[in-house]
């Protein structure tokens, strides 16, 4: 059934569609959405509120599956393809503010009410701006690999502790431990790049 949220007993099935969609078989392709296109735009809608950004994810993510379907390496479709959607709707998410940085906000986008205000990101969102750009991204490549893909998993990529453990293949236990230490070699590595000016001022 289309809309459902990726099912356990499902993986085979799953599975057997990407290697078809590897090899261009677009009925594939078409059988893998109605598949999933459902409970992903149900969840990047829980995470974005403009409508028109979320299809356009939902989109450009089914254009990266089958583009990279050969890419899958057998772990659990629904985390292989909430991971390629979040990744996607950061991305996009990057794009609009920095847009509305240079620009302002676009006076038919105000009045219509289509956006809420991207101009004032969280602080996550700062982070995650970040991550490919400047000191942060530079840091993130010097921890190390089993904690950065921890930590893009569950900061990047906007996984639940569980999530992450079932597409890491590693208990739910250590993914929050890594976390913890990717988050503290994170800020050692940051600390190193950016020593603070307070420390040999009087």
């Amino acid at each position: 059934m289309g809309g459902q949220r990726e099912t356990d007993d499902g993986s085979g099935a799953d599975a057997a569609l990407l290697r078809a969609v590897a090899q261009g078989d677009a009925a594939a392709m078409t059988a893998l959405y109605d598949r999933h296109a459902g409970w992903l735009h149900a969840r990047l809608t829980r995470r974005c509120a403009d409508a028109e950004l979320v299809r356009e994810v939902l989109q450009d993510t089914f254009v990266t599956v089958w583009r990279s379907a050969a890419g899958h390496r057998g772990q659990e479709a629904g985390g292989w393809l909430w991971t390629i959607a979040a990744r996607r709707l950061v991305d996009a998410r990057r794009a609009q503010e920095r847009v509305v940085r240079v620009t302002g906000p676009l006076p038919e986008q105000e009045s219509a009410g289509r956006y809420e205000p991207v101009a004032a990101p969280s602080a996550e969102d700062r982070v995650l701006a970040g991550l490919e750009y400047g000191d942060v991204g530079t840091a993130l490549d010097r921890i190390s690999p089993e904690l950065r893909e921890v930590l893009r998993a569950t900061v990047v990529d906007g996984l639940s502790t569980r999530e992450a453990a079932r597409l890491l293949g590693i208990p739910e236990g250590t993914v929050k431990s890594r976390a913890r230490r990717a988050r503290a070699e994170l800020r050692e590595a940051l600390d190193r790049l950016n020593p603070s000016p307070l420390g040999g001022t009087a």
